[in-house]
């Protein structure tokens, strides 16, 4: 028998390779099978795959049609060799199987064999390292063999013990690299000779490697961090090899394998050494092991940790769509939990690589991962952790201009409290880094303009309210605009107070902008138009400590204002005259206040003379000055109907000259371009005009030619082409400049008062 088997060896290695194929190997003995298992599998595994036949190819007969000939896949990775497949990491392994659509779960040896057999690079000749059971069988030496086994028996034990105390001593000295040569050699031995050894019934030795030895390399191979990431890829080797062997690895150590060989270099790579694919390897030994016993905490613990310092790497190496998406894995497909710091460390790699705003949706997943894992938006930035990932949210928040995300990560924060500070969470938030600063400011700024925008005092009120609890300093521009708005919505109180605390800020020395003569202005307007005479006092106190000053434009034009109120138009004559006394240039604001003062006793005479005092003046008349006037001239009479009449014609020249010189400064309150109200204002000066020749006091034929003519004009000039070139220069002129749109409520504040002493209206109460 035994030359039988040798016989049909030399005829494989004889045979030429054109003439392979697909059948059975035949039987060995069974003494064979038990002394030689290795000899024995690739021996069958080279008959199950090639059958050597006498006949050569060229000499077919029927049964080589039953031949099949299998073309090996094409390899993305051009895999010729056994070598080219060695060469793949741990995630490229698993990358060619899927591409194959082969399974890619396992060990790195498991896949490197998987994909081998897959690109046919499995096969070897069965002709390397024949047993000598073989070889005596060829020279037919069969005498003695009993004693040669039991001789070989006891050597092969004292080799193993030997090499089992070199292990343990050499580990013991922390000599890993020695300890892993003599385990290289122990599995030789164990695995080649001594397995086919053991199998006689006195055999002294076990016939696997043990335990200890194992756990002595792996502690020697990660003593300390250096040797660690240099030793991590035999680290990784013993891991693989004791979950095969069914041993339990501990899990101080399976975590301390992967954190190990991870380091700040390409690839999470230490000294060159180790890096993700090697502690990728190393949790997929470790899971294997979980899924053994699923009740052992300490398991599933380490694979966690484990799982968490590769995310980590991953982000560090800038790999942060992998790094997101193996978080997302963890929570998702393996219901893990993890730490709130991983979490933070994801989210700040994700930011750093944030800076085209392409990745923004990376941190808005990797919140919603935080969340499915337990921890709620409202309750984490008591910790360090989750006051860095709301921070990430919020810088990714303003990239993306998503203004209502960012003031809901800060208002989470907001309630959460920290023991440990005294500050509240969402100013901890804010200050925790510059950017996370600087966004915070702007998506409070943005938040701002946007409620302006939409006339809502109250929420730009409470937003702003909300800036210096977190720290963060509102810009002088942003003050301004606030005020502004709360007093064109009437709300002098929150004007006055928001102005107090500015000026606050700024004797403390905790702004260096004061507030300008302009903001005084706008409030006390404010403060006019709703009848609040004790804040008017209290903010031009306010306004010449601030300033050190007596008087000046706003409380001249303050007296004016409740002259204009009570029809006093002799002492709006008194104010103007004690301005230029003064030294003080009186404005059109001025001017129009005395022609209201006019239009509240319909004294068109006074009215027409106060428009040629502004002109020799060089002050300029706007649409609010000629409207002012036009409601002076609604007193019933003919003669106030020909001075309507003539104001018109002098707006119009006016309009005229801007049609040749742009207006300076904002346009839409320096113009004497008609408006909404002049049309109003021309209608009812019209239906003034029917009544006088329905009274027979001018003819009905010369009113249509002459006095109505210029009112039609006023009426009819928005659908002129005149009009449309100064409406596209306004807009080219106001644009969206935050000056412009500060300017223009503040100008607006002061003219609503003026407008109000002749248009029906009604003081808004405040509540």
């Amino acid at each position: 028998m035994r030359l039988t088997i040798a016989a049909s060896i030399l005829l494989v290695l004889i045979a030429p390779s054109h003439s392979f194929k697909y059948t059975s190997a035949p039987s060995l003995s069974p003494s064979t099978l038990l002394k030689y298992p290795s000899q024995h599998t690739a021996y069958r595994t080279a008959y199950t795959s090639l059958h050597v036949s006498a006949t050569p190819v060229e000499e077919k007969d029927a049964s080589a049609t039953e031949s099949v000939t299998i073309l090996p896949p094409i390899s993305q990775h051009h895999l010729q060799s056994k070598e080219d497949v060695d060469k793949l990491s741990f995630r490229d392994l698993q990358k060619e199987c899927k591409s194959r659509e082969l399974p890619a779960n396992g060990s790195t040896a498991v896949l490197r064999k998987r994909l081998q057999e897959a690109v046919g690079l499995e096969f070897q000749n069965p002709s390397v390292n024949i047993s000598e059971e073989l070889e005596s069988a060829l020279n037919g030496d069969e005498e003695g063999e009993e004693v040669e086994e039991k001789v070989a028996e006891a050597k092969v034990s004292r080799e193993f013990q030997t090499l089992c105390n070199e292990v343990h001593q050499r580990a013991a000295a922390g000599h890993w690299k020695t300890a892993t040569r003599r385990l290289k050699k122990l599995k030789k031995l164990s695995f080649n000779e001594y397995t086919a050894a053991a199998e006689t019934d006195d055999a002294a030795v076990p016939s696997t490697i043990p335990e200890d030895v194992y756990l002595a390399v792996l502690r020697s191979c990660l003593a300390d961090r250096s040797s660690g990431a240099r030793a991590s890829q035999p680290a990784r080797k013993v891991l693989e090899e004791m979950v095969e062997a069914g041993y339990v690895v501990p899990a101080d150590l399976g975590r301390s394998a992967v954190i190990n060989c991870l380091g700040n270099g390409p690839g999470g790579t230490h000294d060159e050494c180790g890096g993700i694919d090697v502690a990728l390897a190393m949790i997929s030994a470790l899971e294997r092991q979980t899924g053994r016993n699923e009740e052992d905490d300490g398991m599933l613990t380490q694979v966690i940790a484990s799982y968490e310092a590769v995310v980590i790497a991953l982000g560090k190496d800038g790999d942060v769509e992998e790094c997101v998406e193996m978080l997302g894995m963890m929570v998702i497909d393996k219901g893990m939990t993890p730490l709130l710091g991983t979490f933070a460390q994801v989210a700040q790699s994700v930011s750093k690589c944030n800076k085209d705003g392409t990745k923004g949706e990376l941190v808005l997943q990797v919140l919603s991962y935080a969340k499915m894992a337990g921890d709620e938006l409202d309750s984490i930035a008591h910790a360090e952790a989750g006051r860095t990932l709301l921070a990430c949210g919020v810088i990714v928040a303003e990239g993306m201009d998503n203004l209502a995300l960012g003031l809901r990560l800060l208002t989470a924060a907001r309630k959460s409290e920290d023991p440990s500070s005294t500050d509240k969470c969402d100013t901890l938030v804010c200050s925790s880094s510059s950017a996370a600063q600087r966004a915070s400011t702007l998506i409070h700024k943005r938040s701002i303009d946007r409620a302006i925008a939409d006339d809502n005092w109250k929420l730009a009120v409470k937003i702003l309210e909300l800036m210096a609890p977190r720290s963060l300093t509102p810009s002088p521009g942003l003050l301004k605009k606030v005020i502004a708005v709360c007093a064109k919505s009437e709300k002098s109180r929150k004007a006055t107070a928001i102005l107090l605390d500015w000026v606050s800020l700024f004797e403390k020395g905790e702004t260096a902008d004061r507030p300008p003569l302009s903001v005084f202005n706008t409030v006390v307007n404010a403060c006019e138009i709703c009848g609040e005479e004790e804040l008017t006092l209290q903010v031009l106190d306010t306004m010449k400590k601030t300033h050190e000053v007596d008087g000046n434009t706003i409380t001249f034009n303050i007296a004016l204002k409740r002259l204009a109120k009570l029809k006093n138009k002799m002492g709006c004559e008194g104010i103007i005259i004690g301005m230029l006394q003064a030294g003080i240039e009186p404005t059109v604001v001025s001017y129009t206040t005395a022609i209201g003062a006019c239009a509240q006793d319909k004294d068109f005479v006074m009215s027409t003379q106060w428009l040629e005092r502004m002109r020799s003046r060089c002050v300029s008349p706007n649409v609010f000055t000629y409207n002012t006037a036009l409601a002076s001239c609604l007193d019933g009479t003919l003669e106030g109907s020909k001075a309507g009449s003539e104001i018109a014609v002098q707006m119009m020249e006016e309009v005229g000259k801007e049609l040749v010189r742009k207006v300076k400064g904002n346009a839409r309150y320096n113009s004497a371009l008609p408006n909404v109200y002049t049309k109003t204002l021309s209608r009812l000066l019209m239906k003034q005009l029917r009544d006088n020749w329905r009274n027979d006091l001018i003819d009905m034929d010369e009113a249509k030619t002459t006095v109505r003519v210029p009112l039609l004009r006023l009426i009819d000039f928005e659908k002129t082409e005149e009009a449309k070139k100064l409406k596209a220069d306004r807009a080219d002129i106001d644009g969206d400049d935050e000056c412009v749109v500060i300017e223009e409520m503040e100008v607006a504040v002061e003219y609503l008062d003026v407008e109000k002493l002749h248009k029906d209206s009604h003081r808004t109460a405040e509540i």
